[in-house]
């Protein structure tokens, strides 16, 4: 079954492979994307999303639209992991592909309110453009398919302050509005990406082993965030958010536990700004019940999505 996606992305780093998988995998169909602030300067993530579409080999065959290149509120800040220009500072020719006129959050709208029930979303950036769109067109969250969401953690270490993930630190109050707005929401935490989610030596060297054009893209894009990882955490690996998010979206049978749950956001915390709150849905004793407003990806099979990426990378 082919799942149509539209990927909402701060293009820098494994974003880039979540859109190759939307790009190559036979069973999905990549029929947008849309630019939010987050990763890196905004004009520097439009052009990684252009040339990562024509590395795929297809170039002006998804449109790209430009959204927010701002959080709803406060100041964007950047992420340092994936280097200055979100690509490990290489260097590409600039794509012949340019970005559409439309708004991004327009182009949501329309293509989800054109095809109610068959599109799913990709949130792989702040959360920015999803609450605008939803904001201007309520109707969205039933529309939708599945909005499968990267941000936040299961009650654990953020990975840009002790209480916060990135995407979720950014933009608090567009998460808050997201998740409030009754979307069809399958989270996937950086939990979830430091557990199921990141490639040892091993792969890394499967990958370097295929000598294709694109398996050449992923090492010279990776070195930055390997190196990082090194420092951080001892180990030759890589982590991959996004791609696991879009890799779960193509290939459910990835998902090996997942609960409903309700998330709900710190907003204006001093400290837990982005904190993402995360309790089961029933009764327990002294917590109030609430209505579950995501399914949470626990664990994932790690060896699956190796190799669904590495095929796509052949």
């Amino acid at each position: 079954m082919t799942t149509r996606l539209i990927i909402d992305t701060d293009t820098a780093g494994d974003d880039c492979f979540s859109l190759l998988l939307g790009l190559l995998h036979p069973n999905a169909s990549l029929e947008a994307v849309t630019i939010c602030n987050g990763n890196v300067a905004f004009d520097l993530q439009v052009e990684n999303a252009l040339h990562t579409i024509e590395v795929a080999g297809r170039g002006g065959e998804v449109p790209v639209y430009l959204g927010s290149a701002r959080p709803l509120m406060g100041r964007w800040r950047a992420a340092s992991y994936h280097g200055s220009n979100g690509m490990s500072e290489m260097v590409f020719e600039k794509a012949k592909q340019r970005p559409e006129a439309k708004h991004a959050i327009d182009a949501i709208i329309d293509l989800v309110m054109a095809n109610p029930g068959e599109i799913s979303i990709i949130a792989q950036a702040p959360l920015t453009n999803i609450a605008l769109a939803y904001l201007k067109e309520p109707r969205i969250a039933k529309a939708l398919k599945q909005l499968w969401i990267m941000g936040g953690t299961d009650n654990a270490v953020g990975n840009v302050t002790p209480a916060a993930e990135f995407n979720f630190y950014v933009d608090p109050e567009a998460a808050k509005i997201v998740l409030e707005a009754g979307f069809n929401v399958t989270l996937s935490t950086w939990t979830l990406t430091l557990s199921s989610g990141f490639f040892h030596a091993d792969t890394i060297e499967r990958i370097a082993g295929l000598g294709t054009k694109l398996s050449q893209f992923y090492m010279d894009v990776s070195q930055t965030p390997m190196k990082t990882a090194k420092e951080r955490y001892g180990a030759i690996m890589n982590t991959h958010p996004d791609s696991l998010t879009t890799a779960m979206a193509i290939d459910e049978d990835l998902i090996l536990e997942s609960a409903e749950v309700v998330v709900e956001m710190e907003v204006g915390g001093e400290t837990t700004r982005g904190f993402s709150a995360v309790y089961p849905a029933g009764m327990v004793e002294g917590w109030e019940k609430k209505t579950p407003n995501a399914r949470i990806v626990r664990k994932a099979d790690t060896a699956g999505f190796a190799d669904m990426l590495i095929s796509v990378l052949k």
